[in-house]
């Protein structure tokens, strides 16, 4: 039984869903491919991903294949009920709401996998996390799973390097094909678009703060310096804080960033980035925002705490009233800004993304007798598989080596 806020919005998420089917080829061309094979027939997928229209069509691949799919989000505040609507209009199994509790949340977690499921695909690492602790009964029937992001391929090394992982997990977020465009240009813009669209404010002849030098800071970074604002990177790893000097940002510790920025994205994957100390240095107007997977970035129990007055600034903003008089502004509660405070990734780079997911997932399908309980890499030739589809639907052509030149290159 679904668990979803109103069925009557489906038409709303039907169109869509529609809309970004149109914009993602990989994912069409995947579909016929499944409708074909069923690499999927006879299995349970349970997925805990973002739930708006581009996680909604790659359900609808899974269907194809023959998986019997329930679905919830990987975040309270990005499920967008109008197209959790039209899945469970389709027959599928849903249990998301937008804005529902923590309590909800998890157990609307829980839901999927009281349904037994064969093949996880996960975002964060909640579902993973969750079967190792309370539903250890499900592990014989797992096949193994799939990771889409870079804080959940974190938690499942360190259990992996521990020996505690019970079946295989596909790293999708290290396929090239996902974190090179989905994390540099699909979070570099998206971030952006949920600021923008949140405060309506410029952002040229802004000091933006950017925490992370992965490649969704990167990509933040980039759009920010494009759109003419002065950029200030912080980073702990040495060199990819080299790397964004040499790219033309200023580099320094948050304490002396803290007194210098007007917008504050973190996108770190750690916790406790911007905190307490730091926020009495700030100027007054200054706005929070994280783009990394969990609330935890900006410590947002310790403003509350420390302010003596909140209010809702705008819708999906908050203030917070210091003791000097200084008041920050924070978007969509501390949580992923780019899907809290608007549609997520576009769907043209959702289409890569969603692709390795797909092709991930059938590989787990047919190589269940020969992998390890282990965090696993996705094979290079689906990487280089959702490539040469998206060049070809692109109409970009490339050159093929020659026999010649790959003996030459001992390939």
């Amino acid at each position: 039984m679904s668990f979803i806020k109103d069925i009557s919005l489906a038409p709303s998420g039907e169109m869509k869903i529609k809309w970004v089917e149109r914009r993602m080829p990989v994912l069409c061309r995947i579909a016929e491919q499944f409708k074909e094979s069923r690499p999927f027939e006879g299995l349970k997928v349970a997925l805990s991903v973002h739930l708006e229209a581009k996680t909604a069509y790659l359900c609808r691949v899974m269907e194809l294949g023959g998986a019997e799919m329930y679905v919830t989000g990987s975040n309270p505040l990005s499920t967008q009920d109008d197209v959790a609507a039209a899945l469970v209009a389709g027959g599928m199994e849903v249990f998301a709401r937008y804005d529902c509790s923590m309590e909800e949340y998890e157990e609307n977690l829980c839901r999927v996998l009281e349904a037994g499921p064969n093949i996880i695909i996960d975002d964060g690492g909640d579902l993973v996390k969750l079967i190792h602790e309370k539903y250890r009964h499900l592990i014989p029937n797992i096949i193994g799973g799939c990771e889409e992001t870079t804080t959940g391929i974190h938690r499942l090394r360190a259990m992996d390097r521990k020996g505690e992982l019970c079946f295989p997990m596909v790293m999708v977020n290290e396929a090239d094909c996902k974190h090179m465009f989905d994390n540099r240009y699909g979070t570099g813009q998206s971030v952006w678009d949920g600021i923008m669209r949140t405060t309506n404010l410029i952002v040229a002849g802004k000091q933006v703060v950017v925490s992370g030098y992965g490649w969704c800071g990167k990509g933040v970074s980039l759009r920010a310096k494009g759109m003419g604002a002065r950029v200030i990177v912080t980073e702990t790893d040495p060199i990819r804080a080299l790397e964004a000097y040499m790219d033309g940002y200023e580099v320094m510790p948050m304490d002396e960033a803290a007194k210098h920025g007007d917008i504050f994205v973190t996108v770190t994957g750690c916790s406790g980035v911007i905190r307490k100390e730091h926020y009495e240095s700030m100027k007054d107007g200054a706005i929070l925002s994280n783009a990394g997977h969990f609330d935890v970035e900006v410590d947002i129990a310790g403003l509350k705490d420390y302010a003596v007055e909140s209010y809702e600034a705008r819708h999906n903003i908050q203030a917070y009233v210091l003791p000097s008089g200084k008041t920050l502004f924070v978007i969509a509660q501390g949580r992923l800004v780019n899907l809290a405070a608007a549609d997520g990734h576009p769907a043209e780079i959702m289409d890569m993304s969603f692709a390795i997911q797909a092709l991930s997932a059938e590989y787990l399908a047919s190589h269940k007798a020969e992998l390890g309980n282990h965090v696993i890499a996705v094979p290079r030739e689906i990487d280089e598989r959702v490539a040469r589809i998206k060049l070809e639907a692109m109409g970009v052509g490339i050159d093929t080596l020659s026999a010649e030149q790959a003996d030459y290159l001992g390939i």
